[in-house]
């Protein structure tokens, strides 16, 4: 009988303790899924396109210390959430990684040196094609990895490019947005080494490319690369921006009119500039070479600017708006996908990057009607008359550029 009392007390402290540890681990559970819980509120505060800003954490629970480790790009975030965490965590290790990293030291500027610099999702030439960085632009470096810098460009993108950016400190930075400066204006061109016939070239060039202006010089400016090389230009090719800027006149005519200057230009993934480009990278080229950015896909540029039409009558719609095409929200599907952008040249007519830039028509007795994208029209968005509210900045007005 004591034996068997004693078999009896066993059990029943080894269940105390089962019901413990069942008790502890739901504890924990719940508690991680609070955290987890935190981490997702504040990214969607702070950083909800991880395309603008960057938030990637997670919670890890080591003991009894309650481990938060990942990169953000946003201070706010970074400080909100420590703040949270600790108030419902005694033991907190912050292993988030702020970026620009520490690690860069000063040099947390740079500028693009070649016509076209391309981002990349990842730091390897096989990721996916984002986006690209015409020369001139200044950019904000976020981190190092081998040749490969993570950027981020002024309309906010992040992505990945290899070589192609001169580094800067932000003294070195602020003297080179001081210089002036001249811009292509010819779809593509060359600069050279010297005005001779004979001369070699220095590098290819595309509209919107931006060089420091040396000396005006006949024919020519002589101008210099952010990485410190010389060359010539030729002054049919290129703007002084200051020039540029003042005659420069935002009007749907004026849009329409660049617009058409690229019809034929392949289409390309990724692409913003005249050797290839996607359909929001078209229209934000042609905004661009009117002193004007754009954000850079189709889904973030269709948030800002005026709505004008969603129902396909265009009755309202004026050379140089925007249309947008995709996916409408049905109760199945609650959310909507914008996929694709054109602009719009009166007439029912719009001009897009689709294999190539054409122009295309929503009138079905149009010999240019497009029954395809007609069909997934989605609404019309006016830019002009919008400047400088969120997602339309001047040039001039970005916080890159002055």
């Amino acid at each position: 009988m004591p034996k068997f009392k004693h078999q009896i007390e066993s059990m029943g402290k080894a269940a105390g303790i089962i019901l413990l540890w069942i008790f502890s681990t739901l504890l924990g559970m719940a508690q991680h899924i609070d955290i987890h819980q935190m981490i997702e509120r504040v990214q969607e505060k702070y950083a909800p396109d991880k395309r603008t800003e960057l938030f990637h954490v997670v919670a890890m629970q080591r003991k009894d210390t309650l481990v938060l480790k990942g990169e953000t790009t946003s201070r706010a975030a970074y400080d909100e959430l420590l703040a949270q965490v600790r108030k419902s965590s005694a033991h907190v290790k912050d292993s988030i990684r702020m970026l620009p990293d520490e690690a860069l030291g000063d040099e947390i500027w740079g500028v693009i040196y070649h016509s076209v610099g391309t981002l990349y999702a990842e730091p390897r030439y096989a990721a996916e094609l984002v986006s690209q960085s015409l020369l001139g632009t200044p950019v904000r470096i976020l981190e190092q990895k081998g040749g490969w810098r993570r950027m981020q460009t002024p309309d906010r993108y992040i992505g990945w490019m290899h070589g192609s950016v001169q580094p800067m400190t932000n003294s070195e930075w602020q003297q080179y947005l001081k210089q002036s400066k001249v811009i292509v204006t010819s779809l593509n061109t060359r600069s050279f080494a010297d005005t001779t016939q004979e001369s070699l070239p220095v590098s290819d060039l595309v509209a919107g490319d931006m060089l420091e202006l040396v000396l005006a010089d006949g024919d020519y400016y002589r101008v210099r690369y952010p990485d410190g090389r010389e060359a010539y230009l030729k002054k049919t090719d290129a703007m002084e921006v200051d020039n540029w800027l003042k005659k420069s006149k935002l009007t749907g005519e004026s849009i329409v009119q660049t617009a058409k200057q690229l019809l034929g230009v392949p289409y390309l993934w990724g692409g913003t500039s005249t050797k290839g480009m996607d359909c929001s990278g078209f229209t934000k080229q042609v905004y661009f070479m009117h002193g004007i950015i754009l954000a850079r896909d189709a889904s973030q540029q269709v948030r800002y600017g005026r709505l004008i039409d969603e129902s396909g009558d265009f009755s309202e719609a004026l050379p140089g708006d925007l249309v947008f095409f995709g996916t409408k929200a049905t109760p199945e599907n609650p959310k909507e996908r914008v996929v694709h952008v054109g602009i719009y040249i009166g007439e029912r007519r719009f001009i897009h990057a689709s294999d190539f830039i054409h122009i295309n028509s929503f009138d079905p007795a149009d010999p240019l009607y497009d029954d395809f994208n007609t069909n997934r029209y989605l609404r019309t968005k006016r830019m002009i008359g919008e400047v400088n509210s969120e997602g339309i900045e001047e040039l001039c007005n970005n916080a890159f550029y002055r």
